[in-house]
Formats: C-alpha cells, structure tokens, sequence
C-alpha cells in the first residue's frame, strides 16, 4: 500500500470557534490569526493505493460548491475543485477511485464530492466510478440534524447520495470491500457516529485518518477541543482513549486541517502530556 496526502481547498475560519473554550493567549503559540482572528485551514484528503486492490480516498475536503456569496462567508478563496488538480498532478483521475471513505458528512470534509458551483447549474456527484461509505449513525444525524449543526450538513449532497445507488452504510469494524488491512472505529463528542479509518495491519505501525477528532497538531493536546464540538466533554474522554490506543501500537496520525503537517507519531512525556513527533508535511507514495 502507498499513501499520498492530497491538498483540497483552504478555509478562514475564527480562531476562538478552533479553539473552544483555550483562550487565544494559549491557541496563537500554535497558530497565527489575521486581522479578522481568523486562522487559515486546510482540507487535506488522504488517498490509499493498493488498500485490498483498491484505490481509497479518505475525505474529499470542502471543495467548491458554495455559491460565491457563502464562499466568501466561509473564507474559503479558491472557485477552482482544488482536491480534483492535486489528484490530476499526481497521476490520479476522479474516476480512478474505487472507493470514497467519509468520517462524516459535514461539509467541510464531504462538500467536494460535489462539482464547482456554475451559475444555474445543479450540483453532480463526482468521483462516478466509487462506492461512498459513511458510518450509519452520521447518516442518520445527517438527514435529522439538530438544530445546533443543522448548518453544517449540504441536504442536497445527502439526497444525490441517497440516489446513486453507490452509498454504503458502516456500522461495524470492517467492510468487505476494504479486507481486513482498514478498520474502523466512532467517536461521538464532534459529530454522533464520526468514523476514524485506521489502515496496516491490527497489530499496529498503520496510519489513522483523525478526521475532527484530532484536526491537527494543536488537538493533541487532550484539554483542546473546537468549539463546534457537539460535546466537549465527550471528546476530550474519547480523545485520551484514542491516543493511548495509537501510543501503545505505534500508529501515525493523519490530519485533515493542520496547515502544515499532513502526519506525525504520537508521544507522551513524563507528565502523561501528548505530543508529536516525526512530523511530515506531504506524503507522496509513502510507504506502509
């Protein structure tokens, strides 16, 4: 199996709403804001060749979707499908992927399933060749939402989905399709059903995709979490199991918004504080 770190679209996003509730005296040593307090994230998919015979894309970023006025709202500056670009600079097609993989469906992590907005157009399912997979408890949160994230799923990605014939719901460890080198596990605190793909084999030294778990290198941190976590508490408790899972197996993580680290090892110093190690900007055919 390869791994290749595949840059999607980039958003401004308030830093405080990052950050939760760590004041910006603490987050701005990690990060630096602009004039707004807004940091610069970026949507960072995860593609996987070779994965049970199979080309895997993990996350497909926030794309291009949004009309120009919610585009700006959203700081996200790119009109341009970046995640597709990438893929086409690295020898990949959109059809070239057997499977598409989601931790869930907000959409700054499922919006570039869906083609550039064009005026007047209606919005297409992309990548016409894969199976979408989603954990069964988002989809159901994605078509009932609260009230509180209620902005943060696209209804018409969920109806095209729906539609296709190629969606897949998840709600144990494995899929048939992945064999037995992919498992999942759910975390509950962002997003009800959120699922982290972990690819190598179960005795460790494979990469886990964090999703929002983990956005970056700053979340390590297990008293850090964002202030769109649907329960912070919650979390922080699945965070600290998390990690003392990957420790003890010697698993990478992948993050999907830290600007300029795309994985990294997990260590623990004598006080039981999590941190990083190994840091690595891009993957390019990286070996597991």
């Amino acid at each position: 199996m390869k791994i290749w770190s595949i840059e999607g679209n980039h958003q401004k996003l308030d830093g405080g709403a990052m950050f939760g509730n760590a004041p910006k005296a603490v987050w701005e040593r990690w990060i630096t804001a602009d004039e707004y307090n807004r940091i610069e994230i970026p949507t960072r998919a995860m593609l996987v060749t070779g994965l049970n015979g199979k080309n895997v894309l993990f996350e497909t970023g926030i794309g291009a979707f949004f009309e120009p006025k919610m585009r700006q709202r959203f700081g996200v500056e790119e009109s341009d499908h970046l995640l597709l670009s990438n893929l086409l600079q690295l020898g990949f097609t959109e059809a070239d992927i057997d499977l598409v993989v989601l931790s869930h469906l907000h959409f700054d992590h499922a919006g570039g399933l869906l083609s550039a907005w064009q005026e007047n157009e209606p919005h297409q399912l992309l990548f016409p060749n894969a199976m979408y997979l989603v954990g069964e408890q988002q989809w159901q949160r994605a078509n009932n939402p609260h009230v509180r994230d209620r902005a943060s799923f696209i209804p018409q990605l969920n109806q095209l989905l729906a539609e296709s014939g190629r969606l897949e719901l998840v709600s144990g460890s494995h899929h048939p399709l992945l064999g037995s080198e992919l498992r999942f596990s759910y975390s509950d605190g962002h997003t009800p059903g959120l699922m982290l793909a972990e690819v190598g084999p179960a005795s460790g030294g494979g990469v886990v995709f964090c999703a929002d778990l983990i956005p970056g290198r700053a979340w390590v941190h297990t008293s850090i979490s964002m202030g769109y976590d649907r329960c912070a508490e919650l979390l922080l408790d699945e965070k600290k199991v998390f990690l003392q899972d990957k420790l003890a197996r010697n698993v990478d993580l992948f993050f999907t918004h830290d600007l300029d680290c795309a994985l990294a090892s997990v260590l623990q110093d004598e006080r039981g504080r999590y941190m990083v190690n190994n840091e690595v900007s891009i993957l390019t055919a990286y070996e597991l």
